[in-house]
């Protein structure tokens, strides 16, 4: 069985969020970026199921700019078998994020779709449920175990 995990590139949860002058957002120039913490435990916990036996392989997953590439590399730093960017230089909402991942489950076939509980940019945790909707797949929300 394969598995594929979303990994979002964020602001690191360490640095103290500066609003830009205008109002429009958060400063991101020249701020260290990494991998959403919970797509981290969402992660993790996929490398766990494939170590037990369970699943043969792990793909992660990530959208957003060329950046997103080095948060792709962590994530087969930290074991993901594969990586797959999907290049976007555009805001992406959820839904947006839910119809691309619905076009790679169609192409990949994996067994399990894991997203973490929700990312600390945006607060949205709509994406998991929206994926869930258009694949006609059950769901299971915030997962400890």
């Amino acid at each position: 069985m394969k598995i594929m995990v979303t990994i979002k590139r964020v602001i690191d949860y360490a640095v103290k969020i500066r609003v830009k002058p205008d109002k429009t957002g958060v400063v991101t120039q020249n701020v260290k970026m990494s991998m959403n913490p919970f797509c981290e435990i969402a992660l993790e916990e996929a490398l766990r199921i494939r170590e037990s036996g369970l699943a043969s392989e792990v793909i992660a997953v990530s959208m957003g700019p060329s950046q997103s590439i080095d948060t792709l590399r962590t994530g087969l730093a930290m074991g993901a078998d594969r990586g797959i960017h999907v290049e976007a230089n555009h805001s992406l909402y959820p839904l947006s994020v839910a119809k691309i991942l619905k076009k790679l489950v169609e192409i990949e076939k994996p067994g399990l779709l894991i997203l973490g509980k929700q990312a600390i940019d945006d607060d949205c945790n709509q994406t998991g449920q929206m994926i869930a909707r258009l694949l006609n797949w059950p769901q299971e929300t915030f997962a400890s175990k």
